[in-house]
């Protein structure tokens, strides 16, 4: 399974977020003593084990089974497994060491990766308008995909490991299904009481998971240790020369091998790129490797293995324990998939891809910690109702993939976009480079189109669904926002006609001043905001202070207290303040109108009003959008969090004032 965003999956999923700047791993590298050093990076690389290799680690449970015993199964006589060793083999080197870990996650945003981090630095390329639209587009379906398989990933990991009852305890294989909703109910259920206590035991129950898949691989591989020869390109050659539609059919379920690829770029920001290369060359690999050859060597020796390679690696008094151990594994691998949809969504919220939503924070100390009530509640029906109707990994495996892969695919062109523009990288380099990355991805995508109608489907319409939302509310909130400008008098305008007419203020009618400050919150910048033309021209009052406050979304990760306000004095009494944001931090307004008195507005912080508009979108004809996604984009504003509390405002301060607006 892919991660996006991450951008930051593992938010609220491990071990607190270093205060160093991730990306570059400055963590005092000059005041801390040698020894203490290689302790703390030690910790870091542990924590990353736990988080960020959750979903690749748990895939030997599944996917050298679904090869050769999956809908398209084939014999598993010596040469096809040869063939698909080495297959897993150079795709866990092409894509996750070559393409991710030695060229992608050097294409960070300020530290921060993961494909929302992506899209921002695509946003501040020089290409036109038009292309930028393109490319955001693209990502925003890559991020859409991530929720449809982000929804499998829980499902399909945890009944894997559940399913190693029905060789360690074949009369109980009734109970496959009931218990693994019990844990999946377990897991989304403590979600609102946050994860960082368990958090801390992740890196040191993955460390065991993968000690065990390297001496459980070790223990098969000594006995033929012909396997190795596995690992020359030649045999992945010779598998599509012989028999090009087996060996094509097998990529479908050889992607399994590397689903959590992204999972490395986007866990970046939390810790830093070289702790996560250790934690994959060092352990992460070479554990994957000696099991997935072990399984191949179990399975030329015993064919009658592939009911179950996996489990079949352990001796029969070692099964019932490695079921356990799996199946902690895999609760660890979902935990980081539904936190990183947590992170995801906030992204996607102040990117402005997403409407408002409730965001709970679970912890005091960890601003990444969060927890999403809409998203947790959708995912855990999703996989709930995918548990019920697949019933088997096996199954689910059949849906699993197509996402996958076409993510990967998204993500190396936008890479390379970035690489090319931000870079500067020469053309040919950059053709060579995305033409050979983009042609293994998108043959993994052509031999998962197979599995389209064996329930790859669902995954295909849950990101349809999702970039349906997505796409709507970000050209619907651009539209509604160039409409509610136009109602609005431009601020230097309305500034010259209270300067001209301060006596009688707007012509004929009295303006009072009274006491306090006024806080007007408004979502574009330049304007006089309809609430204080309202309150205007209904009370025919403003008040002595007066503050015109715009919360900005950057594209970047996160913006420093000294370089988020912007202050400008408008006179007579009015202020401007912008507010700017990285799109994983949440507006905090009276934190920043903090800020702001400490840059000299001058505003009296004990009596504060704080004002903003209530639009009512009345969706109307075809221009700029289709009438139905109008109609979508209103619901959802409708049903959006509120706006004060998302920003931070207390309730007993908060003006309302309405508005229609046609869109």
């Amino acid at each position: 399974m892919t991660h996006s965003t991450s951008e930051g999956r593992a938010a609220g999923a491990g071990p607190a977020r270093p205060h160093a700047p991730a990306g570059n791993d400055r963590r005092h590298k000059h005041h801390t003593p040698p020894g203490g050093r290689r302790s703390a990076e030690a910790k870091l690389t542990l924590a990353a084990l736990g988080v960020v290799f959750g979903d690749i680690g748990t895939s030997p449970l599944y996917a050298m089974q679904e090869v050769f015993s999956g809908a398209h199964h084939m014999d598993p006589r010596s040469s096809n497994v040869y063939g698909v060793i080495s297959l897993i083999f150079w795709s866990l080197m092409i894509i996750v060491t070559l393409k991710y870990v030695a060229l992608i996650m050097r294409a960070d945003n300020e530290g921060e990766g993961g494909i929302m981090a992506l899209v921002a630095l695509v946003k501040r390329t020089s290409l036109s308008a038009k292309g930028t639209a393109v490319l955001i587009l693209l990502g925003m379906f890559g991020a859409s995909l991530f929720y449809g398989d982000g929804m499998i990933t829980p499902a399909i990991s945890v009944l894997s490991a559940v399913e190693g009852l029905n060789v360690a305890a074949p009369g109980i294989t009734s109970l496959v299904v009931p218990i693994a909703l019990v844990i999946l109910t377990g897991l989304f259920v403590v979600q609102r009481f946050g994860t960082g206590a368990v958090g801390n035991l992740f890196g040191p129950v993955m460390l065991v998971w993968f000690t065990t898949l390297g001496l459980l691989g070790v223990a098969n591989v000594v006995d033929n240790p012909s396997i190795f020869r596995a690992l020359s390109p030649t045999y992945a050659g010779e598998f599509f020369v012989h028999d090009f539609r087996a060996a094509f059919l097998a990529l479908g379920s050889v992607v399994l091998a590397v689903t959590g690829a992204e999972a490395l770029y986007a866990d970046m920001g939390h810790f830093g790129r070289p702790a996560i290369t250790r934690a994959w060359l060092i352990v992460a690999f070479p554990a994957l490797l000696l099991n997935y050859m072990g399984q191949g060597a179990l399975v030329i020796s015993d064919p009658s293995a592939i009911r179950s390679p996996f489990y079949l690696l352990a001796p029969s008094w070692g099964q019932l324990p490695l079921v356990v151990l799996a199946t902690a594994a895999t609760v660890v691998a979902s935990q980081a998939v539904i936190s990183g949809a947590f992170s995801v969504t906030r992204q996607a919220i102040q990117l402005g891809f997403l409407p408002r939503m409730s965001i709970k924070h679970t912890s005091a100390e960890e601003v990444g910690q969060i927890y999403v009530p809409a998203v947790n509640w959708t995912l855990f029906i999703a996989v709930s109702a995918l548990v019920l109707g697949f019933r088997s990994s096996s199954n689910l495996a059949s849906a699993y993939g197509i996402a996958v892969t076409a993510t990967l695919a998204i993500d190396t062109i936008l890479a390379f976009v970035v690489i090319r523009r931000m870079w500067h990288k020469p053309r040919w380099m950059v053709a060579v480079g995305v033409t050979g990355f983009l042609t293994v991805d998108l043959m993994f995508f052509a031999a998962n189109t197979t599995k389209i109608l064996h329930g790859g489907w669902f995954p295909i319409v849950m990101g349809f669904t999702a970039f349906t939302l997505l796409s709507t509310w970000w050209t619907g909130r651009r539209l509604a926002l160039t409409r509610l400008a136009a109602r609005e008098m431009p601020l230097d305008k309305f500034m010259k006609l209270m300067r001209a007419q301060w006596a009688r203020g707007v012509p004929g009618v009295p303006v009072q001043r009274v006491a306090g400050t006024a806080v007007y919150l408004t979502a574009i910048d330049g304007g006089t905001p309809l609430p204080m033309n309202r309150n205007i021209e209904h009370n025919h009052v403003l008040h002595e202070h007066v503050v015109l406050f715009t919360s900005r979304g950057r594209t970047v990760p996160t913006v420093s207290d000294e370089d988020r306000i912007e202050l400008s004095k408008l006179g007579q009494g009015i202020w401007r303040v912008v507010a700017s944001y990285g799109f994983q931090e949440q507006p905090d307004v009276p934190y920043a109108m903090q800020l702001a008195k400490q840059k000299g507005l001058q505003v009296d912080a004990e009596h504060v009003s704080y004002f903003l508009g209530h639009v009512t979108l009345n969706p109307v004809g075809n221009d700029g959008m289709m009438l139905w996604r109008k109609k979508l984009f209103s619901w959802m504003s409708k049903n959006s969090f509120r706006a004060s509390t998302y920003l931070g405002v207390p309730s007993d301060a908060v003006v309302e004032i309405g508005t229609q607006v046609d869109i």
